[in-house]
């Protein structure tokens, strides 16, 4: 079995995200989406909002989970028998820090591969950071996320902007 680990924040998930899972979903017996847990960042949501949105937006695909981790990446993969790592491209930029991480994995673990898949070209400027952004100044982002997506960002928005979080 074909098993592939897509790792990443996915705060929040964006239609590029969804792209890759939704491929990657076709190349790979089992896609499991890990959502990390990464003390260097401040998110918008939290883990467990961010597990439950992917899950829900992927539910209709039936060889994709979701679930969260912590620790070393390597690690997990391993833990779940996985060989693959799946990582999105949009741009020549993303590619330096990706190639180093990749490298680092096989030196961790050489039998793990990284497979890169390129983004769409709708997606090629599309981040979660820009989305934050754009969102949290009431821009249109009817594009660039799942739908469910947007009305929890809108939520989480609204709710700052009161004071409420």
């Amino acid at each position: 079995m074909r098993i592939a680990v897509y790792p990443g924040s996915f705060d929040p998930v964006t239609n590029g995200h969804v792209d890759i899972i939704r491929r990657a979903s076709t190349i790979f017996d089992e896609v499991i989406v890990t959502i990390a847990y990464n003390q260097n960042k401040k998110p918008l949501f939290t883990v467990d909002e961010r597990v439950e949105l992917l899950k829900a937006i992927t539910a209709d695909i039936p060889n994709v989970k979701v679930m969260s981790y912590s620790g070393l990446l390597v690690n997990l993969v391993e833990e779940l028998n996985a060989k693959f790592i799946v990582r999105g491209l949009r741009a020549i930029s993303d590619f330096e820090l990706e190639f180093q991480l990749a490298l680092m994995n096989k030196k961790l673990n050489h039998s793990i591969e990284t497979v890169f898949l390129i983004t769409k070209c709708e997606y090629s400027y599309v981040s979660s950071s820009l989305v934050k952004e754009v969102a949290s100044l009431g821009g249109c982002i009817d594009d660039l996320v799942p739908e469910l997506v947007k009305f929890k960002l809108q939520e989480k928005f609204k709710k700052l902007n009161e004071g409420g979080i």
